[in-house]
């Protein structure tokens, strides 16, 4: 089943984040090469695809687990969750419809 991981960074965490960028791409390539990774990216602060030191105020991932307990489990190895970048993350099941 597909799962929704989302998540919000703590305020003025743009250094963390991507002092620790390279860990958190290497386990999203791992899913993408499993054939697992429907999407990811980050939500920009500002409306800009480069918000330079506006930074981000969080990610959305969208990607296939075998069960909701393994979906969160992948989610709370997040390299950024240990350098203190996201503040809250949720996951929840995922029905995509379109397109």
């Amino acid at each position: 089943m597909l799962y929704a991981i989302i998540a919000e960074d703590h305020p003025d965490s743009l250094n963390k984040r991507l002092s620790v960028r390279p860990d958190h791409v290497a386990r999203l390539e791992e899913l993408k090469q499993q054939g697992k990774l429907i999407l990811a990216g980050p939500h920009p602060t500002i409306d800009s695809e480069d918000p330079g030191p506006a930074g981000f105020s969080g990610s959305l991932i969208v990607a296939e687990f075998e069960s909701f307990e393994q979906a969160q489990s992948w989610a709370n190895a997040d390299p950024y969750i240990k350098a203190g970048v996201y503040k809250q993350v949720t996951v929840k099941p995922f029905k995509k419809v379109l397109p």
